[in-house]
């Protein structure tokens, strides 16, 4: 008497299908302007498998130069850049928003106005959907990363490697946490309604192939954040009351 054998379908958690899986996200390009990858948590209830698998698996892709990780950062696409890797945290100990706002008003009306004549129309449209996003989120944490994302596509569009490779150093030392706590609080009252409709502008410039109105507008767009940074640290050598009335005292509060 012969058996039939049932094949019983299960789960896979196994680091060849997660590393299957991977590949084809990686080929896709699933992962956005700014190339971070997913925890290893989400990535895990994403592919239905486990943790081990996924971090096995990126372990390959890593030494493959697929993607690249950063303690305490994430996981990013691409082979690591070592030529800026090291030395970057001593930057971010060692600089403030000031230096950080000097260095963007340099160089990324630049970035617009080569993106004005280089972007390409798929660009464009991811361009509009990060605004889109940056608007749309309700959460701080995810706002900086789709206001960052958008940046980047900015930078990436005007295919200059160099400029990127400046623009990257700078956007991770934007990432501190005390950096990023500052500009949540610059986006107050009025001032988070002009960034939206100054996205838009920079977005429109670069889309009418117009690349003196596209440096312009960022340059107006980085110059309003670089005001109210320099007002929100003022505030904080204020006594408590004297601050509050402050506040109280600004456009849309």
């Amino acid at each position: 008497m012969v058996h039939k054998m049932v094949h019983v379908s299960l789960p896979p958690d196994n680091a060849n299908y997660a590393l299957e899986k991977l590949r084809t996200l990686l080929a896709e390009g699933q992962f956005g302007a700014d190339g971070k990858l997913p925890t290893e948590r989400m990535l895990s209830e994403v592919l239905g498998v486990g943790r081990r698998a996924i971090r096995r698996a990126l372990e390959v892709l890593e030494a493959e130069g697929e993607v690249w990780r950063r303690q305490g950062s994430g996981t990013y696409v691409g082979p690591r850049p070592e030529t800026i890797a090291s030395g970057v945290d001593k930057l971010v100990a060692g600089t403030d928003f000031m230096e950080i706002m000097e260095v963007r008003l340099r160089i990324e009306p630049q970035l617009a106005q080569l993106a004005a004549l280089r972007a390409k129309p798929s660009e464009l449209v991811r361009m509009r959907e990060l605004a889109r996003k940056i608007r749309e989120t309700e959460d701080a944490d995810a706002r900086e990363l789709w206001d960052g994302a958008l940046h980047r596509q900015i930078a990436q569009s005007a295919r200059n490697q160099l400029f990127l490779t400046i623009f990257d150093v700078m956007n991770h030392v934007r990432q501190d946490e005390v950096w990023q706590s500052v500009r949540e609080r610059a986006r107050t009252g009025t001032a988070i309604t002009m960034a939206y409709a100054q996205h838009e502008d920079i977005i429109d410039a670069i889309e009418a192939r117009d690349p003196a109105m596209a440096c312009e507008a960022m340059r107006r767009h980085l110059l309003m954040l670089q005001e109210r940074l320099i007002r929100e640290t003022s505030l904080d050598h204020i006594l408590p009351e004297e601050k509050t009335a402050e506040l109280s005292e600004q456009p849309g509060n």
